[in-house]
């Protein structure tokens, strides 16, 4: 007598057990998509506010990296910034052709380029982060002081990051 579970038929309703209720799995309120939905609300609120239409919010992440960690490597900006480095030689490059920062080959390592803010990546850094701010508000939309920092220490630990590590950024 076997126990193995079988998979839903294709198109096949899925449906979980709460409790002793068994309701339909509604992809809508899955933790997943929500966070989809308020990341796309959240960029939606950058590209319609930042005032330079040309900064994406990976970007303004990156030119925030390098602000606070002066001379990084591209794998350090890929474990500060949490972009992956197909992605992050992209921005790079963008951001160098903008001229906001500069590349140069690391003297102890040659195979290594070290990224770092120009004066222009400065300036662009202090002009955006009021904006920056605003957008973080914006995002927050309607919550409450408590709801903010609970809803902020629940995405840290969700992340594995220490809940108490500091306050949010509010970049990007």
């Amino acid at each position: 007598m076997s126990h193995k579970k079988e998979a839903p038929a294709h198109g096949a309703t899925q449906v979980k057990k709460t409790g002793d209720a068994t309701s339909r799995y509604e992809f809508s309120d899955q933790v997943g998509h929500l966070l989809r939905r308020a990341y796309q609300r959240h960029t939606a609120l950058f590209q319609q506010s930042i005032p330079d239409s040309k900064l994406t919010v990976g970007q303004f992440v990156v030119l925030c990296a390098l602000r606070d960690h002066v001379h990084s490597s591209i794998i350090d900006l890929v474990k500060l910034t949490v972009i992956d480095q197909s992605t992050i030689r992209g921005v790079v490059d963008r951001l160098k052709s903008r001229d906001l920062i500069k590349l140069e080959t690391d003297p102890d390592d040659r195979r290594k380029v070290i990224a770092s803010l120009n004066p222009a990546g400065q300036r662009m850094v202090q002009e955006m982060e009021p904006f920056a701010r605003t957008i973080t508000e914006e995002t927050f939309g309607t919550l409450n002081q408590a709801e903010r920092v609970a809803l902020l220490y629940l995405l840290k630990k969700m992340i594995g990051s220490e809940p108490n590590a500091g306050p949010a950024s509010g970049q990007g």
